[in-house]
């Protein structure tokens, strides 16, 4: 007997971030994001790239919060997101290479044997964010 799934996949991921205007900012003008709204009582900044949904949050204390450590937290270890391509993929390391208080924890590569191919990035406010895709016809040149 088959079991039937009691979802439909996710509506939203919500994030709490350190920085909710330097998040903010790297979702929509460094990755290309629509600011869907805000809520300035909350704070909380509502994001999407047309398929996803992002609510960011701002840590109620900015002075005095713990930041994210993936090997002793519970909850959310990074959110990966997908791309179209390689080039896309490429695009983004560049841009987040050189964007404020962003850090990349590593440039494009595959993902084990492949052929996905990723990289790791930490956005202004804290949280890691993985850009994933499988590329057609090529593997990043530092792969090659």
């Amino acid at each position: 007997m088959t079991k039937a799934t009691l979802t439909s996949g996710i509506d939203h991921v919500g994030l709490t971030v350190s920085d909710l205007g330097a998040t903010r900012t790297f979702f929509t003008d460094c990755l290309g994001w629509k600011l869907l709204g805000e809520n300035p009582a909350y704070p909380a900044a509502f994001v999407t790239d047309g398929t996803t949904r992002v609510t960011l949050w701002q840590v109620k204390d900015q002075t005095n919060h713990m930041p994210f450590d993936r090997h002793r937290n519970v909850g959310l270890h990074h959110l990966a997101l997908r791309v179209p391509d390689l080039p896309t993929l490429e695009g983004i390391h560049a841009r987040v290479a050189h964007w404020p208080g962003a850090i990349v924890e590593f440039a494009p590569e595959r993902n084990g044997a492949g052929p996905k191919v990723h990289c790791m990035v930490r956005e202004p406010g804290g949280t890691r964010l993985e850009f994933t895709c499988i590329p057609r016809d090529t593997v990043p040149r530092t792969l090659g």
